[in-house]
Order: structure tokens, then sequence, then C-alpha cells
């Protein structure tokens, strides 16, 4: 696609609907069948059609968006046996009387924040030290 303007390159139906956050199979079928520009795909978030806002309020939701919803991993949705989409209401019910591994997943994933939280702290703090070691060299 060189040469091609950013705004006219196409995505596959699969890539533009991973982008809007919706459920491939669930969209219609002029949206499935065709590949969509970056223009379109711009067009489509700022004023999105019925369809996509019903998909977006009312699901079905594709993977990332219910384990996004929920406050899980993707991996933790698929070890909670949760392979499917899953509509807005489904996650509500979820939400509402959480299961044991939706619980148990919440607590892993609230432990993988506070690990990244704490390496990102440590690496900032180390490129602190190495900046100021680096200004204490050149003031010599």
């Amino acid at each position: 696609m060189a040469g091609t303007p950013f705004s006219q390159q196409v995505l596959k139906p699969t890539n533009a609907a991973k982008r809007l956050g919706v459920y491939l199979p669930a969209t219609p079928p002029e949206f499935q069948e065709r590949g969509i520009t970056r223009a379109e795909l711009e067009e489509l978030e700022k004023n999105p059609p019925e369809w996509l806002a019903d998909l977006r309020r009312n699901g079905p939701h594709p993977r990332p968006v219910v384990a996004g919803r929920l406050g899980i991993s993707i991996a933790g949705l698929t070890r909670g046996g949760i392979t499917e989409p899953l509509t807005t209401e489904e996650i509500d019910a979820l939400r509402a009387d959480p299961p044991a591994w939706l619980e148990r997943e919440r607590e892993v994933a609230a432990k993988v924040r506070e690990e990244e939280d704490r390496l990102a702290t440590e690496t900032a703090e180390k490129a602190a030290r190495s900046e100021r070691r680096a200004t204490h060299r050149t003031e010599r």
C-alpha cells in the first residue's frame, strides 16, 4: 500500500471490528463482506450508525470487551469457562452476583496491576537516579 494516503488504507472487517470493539459476526453483512477505509472507520467512531450504537450498548460483546467490563484478563475469562461473547445483560448478571471464579480472577488481576505499578515505580526511580548521576558527572 505504499503511496496510499493513510486515510484511504483499507482494513479487513476483522480489524475494523476490533478497533470498534464489536463482535464481527453480530455486525451487518455489508460490514462483514468488505474492507473499510481508515476514513470510514473514523466516521463510524465519530457518528456511529444505529446498529453500531446498539451493539456497543447491548452486545454481544467480544472477549476483550467482556474481560474489561468484568475487570479481569481474557485468560481469566477462559479459566472461568467463558469462551463465547456475552451480552450486556449477561455481563451485568455476572457483576451483580459474581461466581467464585470471577472473584478469584479479579483478585489475580488486582495483584497483576499492583505488580505492574510497583515495576513502573521502580523503573522510574532507576531512571531518575541515572539522570541525577549523569547530571552530577557533567557538573564536575
